[in-house]
């Protein structure tokens, strides 16, 4: 099993759509594979569950609060796992009230219990697990749970100076927590190849030395308009350049 994590502190730079997307092109190859998503917004949840979200019963604020009360009884982390639309994808859901729950669990020092989880899940071959736009208590949690880690950067100049500090995070948690997690990439999103500042900044990096993946994620509205019809592009519009660079991406992540 790989797991990997889809990280950056920073908000709007595409990480629920690149977890998602990933994950479905995994399993559209015949892999199982498993979404989680650790951001109390649960937008990868809503993108691959649609109102299917509104009905589920188990989801992580079930795991998660199960831990602060480990002297009961407790279900399985597969309780909180749920199947997709999509053949060989499930889900572990996020909810809004795992936000309430952050501050007992991260003073309870629970951050090793997604990781334990995820060693009992042993029937999947990926996994991908989506991060809240913050340092905090579950973004910590994946990084300590993952094997490589995954870094959106939508070519803005806020986002490349977040970026040198992120990277210190993970060197961080990789001395502290997580002996085995490297940094996969930068996976390049909504890019404009047509525009000169994008096409800038990612030379720059390379030439930083940064590892930088290819092939970069177009800007395209298709994606949004993925995002409402709940189908990640590989079964939303197969042929789009969008669906081919995704594809392309994981081959090259493999």
């Amino acid at each position: 099993m790989k797991r990997w994590v889809v990280f950056n502190q920073k908000g709007g730079v595409g990480k629920s759509t690149i977890t998602c997307n990933l994950a479905a092109v995994s399993a559209a190859n015949g892999r199982r594979t498993l979404v989680v998503d650790l951001d109390p917004q649960a937008n990868s949840t809503q993108y691959l569950l649609g109102t299917g979200a509104r009905e589920l019963e188990t989801t992580l604020a079930t795991f998660f609060e199960e831990t602060l009360y480990a002297f009961f009884k407790t279900q399985r982390p597969e309780s909180c796992v749920h199947p997709t639309p999509f053949a060989g994808l499930s889900i572990m859901p996020a909810h809004p009230a795992m936000a309430e729950l952050e501050g007992k669990l991260e003073s309870r020092y629970k951050m090793f219990k997604l990781k334990e989880a995820l060693g009992t899940l042993t029937d999947y071959a990926a996994v991908f697990i989506d991060t809240p736009p913050a340092l905090n208590f579950f973004t910590r949690s994946a990084l300590i749970a993952a094997d490589a880690c995954l870094i959106p950067f939508d070519c803005d100049h806020f986002s490349r100076q977040a970026l040198y500090a992120l990277l210190e995070n993970v060197r961080e948690i990789r001395a502290d927590h997580n002996p085995h997690l490297e940094v996969a990439g930068i996976v390049i999103n909504q890019f404009q190849a047509r525009a000169r500042q994008p096409r800038q900044i990612v030379e720059e990096l390379r030439q930083e030395g940064l590892p930088v993946l290819e092939p970069y994620i177009s800007a395209s509205i298709r994606i949004r308009e993925s995002h409402a019809a709940a189908q990640p592009m590989i079964y939303f519009d197969a042929r789009h350049k969008l669906s081919g660079e995704f594809e392309a991406l994981h081959q090259r992540l493999l």
